[in-house]
């Protein structure tokens, strides 16, 4: 076991930029869903389910692997599912077709899902208990770096070829790859079955947790997926779009870096109470605009509703982890891997629910209703969640939540 002592940046920034490649490959597809599915000659909305197969294998993957693989060597697990990663975008890479298209996604969806569940309980048992917030939000800040830096970079690699920003995920994550078997201590950790990595699940109120991150993710991604769709008519220009995409990750930072501050001064569920109430005003506003407004005022007021969208998804993410910590700490590594996985589970749902909204004759405007009734479902939910924990809070003070 590696000896707890200050926050160790050499070996987590290796893990950051691990997880900046799942970001870009989680996010660059969906700004070129039209190329897509005109190389592969499918329609649009099935373009975006490789955005969703991705999401949907890394959800229920992560505990089995992560139970199978419990009891290997921690840098070892992470050097092996990078690889998996690489290898699975090198063959959506060179996919001459859809069906093997896809079936690279499911490889480097494999590959991502163990890594990641590897990668929070590394950071979680490698860092004193003290740093465990700041570290987590270190190495998560490279997946909020990737909707900022990669997805940009990603397009216009892919006003070429769509197949090119694939190439360059591969390329980050052998960089990866490389420090981390450089520069990462080894770590051993105690193994555990599937029975107990799922034991937090029984907690009624924990599983409703976990399903706020769901919420939150399949409404985000109802929209993220098609924004290229929602946003086009009104911004047709494809340099546009590569700006709009780089102000949306700039936002989704912005939104990760100062929520986690103020989450330490407020308290975590106050702030996530705050960011899903304007999750959904927001989205209520821009469905307006995008159902009434004309076309002059949709491009300004469009750009508002997404950017808005980009701060609050992104600034959901550290106060909802800090609050399913708080609720089980005695299983934080478990709840961090569980939590994963319901936010891959929403991805895949979100990315589903627009296509099947499109396919059915929705409008891409109209996404933003079908994300507004979700963000509201998803509210109530919080809204239950935060009074039952409370309740429990007064009869084991201990496990209070900071409200």
């Amino acid at each position: 076991m590696t000896t707890k002592g200050a926050l160790p940046y050499h070996a987590l920034i290796w893990l950051a930029v691990a997880t900046f490649s799942t970001g870009i490959d989680g996010y660059v597809l969906a700004g070129l869903l039209p190329t897509i599915a005109g190389e592969l000659t499918v329609t649009e909305a099935l373009a975006g389910q490789l955005v969703s197969i991705f999401a949907l294998t890394s959800a229920l993957a992560a505990p089995v692997l992560g139970a199978a693989t419990s009891g290997w060597e921690r840098r070892r697990t992470i050097g092996l599912s990078l690889a998996v990663f690489v290898i699975g975008n090198l063959l959506t890479a060179v996919a001459p077709n859809y069906p093997i298209a896809l079936s690279g996604r499911v490889v480097a969806a494999l590959g991502a899902s163990l890594m990641n569940a590897a990668i929070s309980g590394y950071v979680i048992h490698l860092v004193p208990e003290r740093h465990r917030g700041k570290a987590l939000s270190f190495v998560l800040g490279g997946w909020m770096t990737a909707t900022a830096l990669g997805v940009p970079v990603g397009l216009v690699l892919g006003q070429s070829s769509w197949r090119f920003p694939l190439i360059m995920v591969s390329v980050v994550g052998a960089i990866a790859l490389v420090g981390i078997l450089i520069k990462l201590p080894h770590l051993e950790l105690p193994a555990s079955t599937l029975a107990q990595r799922l034991r937090p699940l029984r907690q009624v109120r924990l599983v409703s947790g976990l399903l706020v991150s769901t919420g939150i993710l399949c409404a985000s991604y109802t929209c993220f997926t098609y924004a290229v769709l929602i946003l086009g008519p009104s911004h047709p220009a494809g340099w546009m779009i590569i700006l709009i995409m780089f102000g949306y990750g700039l936002a989704s930072l912005v939104g990760n870096t100062f929520t986690g501050r103020l989450a330490d001064r407020f308290g975590a569920v106050r702030v996530l109470s705050i960011i899903l109430a304007g999750l959904f005003l927001n989205s209520v506003l821009g469905a307006v605009t995008f159902a009434f407004a004309p076309l002059a005022v949709i491009a300004v007021l469009g750009l508002v509703w997404f950017f808005l969208a980009g701060v609050g998804n992104g600034g959901a993410a550290v106060p909802q982890q800090a609050r399913l910590a708080s609720m089980a700490p005695e299983s934080a590594a478990i709840v961090m891997a569980l939590n994963g996985s319901a936010i891959s589970l929403g991805s895949a749902l979100g990315g589903g629910l627009g296509g099947v909204a499109l396919t059915a004759g929705v409008q891409p405007g109209g996404l933003l209703v079908v994300a507004a009734a979700v963000l509201a479902a998803t509210l109530i939910l919080h809204t239950l969640v935060t009074l039952a924990q409370a309740r429990h809070a007064s009869v084991s003070p201990g496990n209070a939540v900071s409200q």
